[in-house]
């Protein structure tokens, strides 16, 4: 079973890296790291999903940006060098977030590589 479930997991992020080159891409383990150091600036968290998504689950101190709205630009107010993570469920939805926020001039954007479901499934809490 675990094996059936790391292939599926690696066929997602292989697919979302084919799909998305150019964006960066940070571990759960990485940001249950980065959040838990207080002598780092913590980065900007955006959530890609829907609004109903957001008030069901999400992390500690995110903002909703769905992926698919027309216009982000004006929800977006920050240096270009902050650092960003985007998430969603899987993936899929933040990298393209992450590739919109980037095309804007964003410099440091990661998307969560398997965003809240391998968040949860590794015990971070939301």
């Amino acid at each position: 079973m675990k094996l059936c479930y790391a292939l599926k997991w690696n066929f997602i992020y292989s697919f979302i890296q084919v799909r998305f080159p150019h964006v960066n891409h940070i571990s759960t383990e990485e940001l249950a790291i980065w959040l838990d150091d207080k002598n780092t600036t913590p980065p900007l968290l955006l959530d890609a999903r829907t609004p109903l998504e957001y008030a069901v689950s999400h992390l500690q101190g995110a903002s909703l940006i769905p992926y698919n709205l027309p216009e982000i630009e004006s929800l977006v107010h920050y240096s270009a060098a902050t650092p960003i993570i985007t998430y969603c469920s899987v993936g899929y939805g933040s990298a393209i977030l992450a590739q919109r926020l980037q095309k804007m001039g964003y410099e440091k954007v990661f998307n969560l590589k398997g965003s809240l479901f391998l968040w949860f499934r590794y015990g971070h809490i939301f």
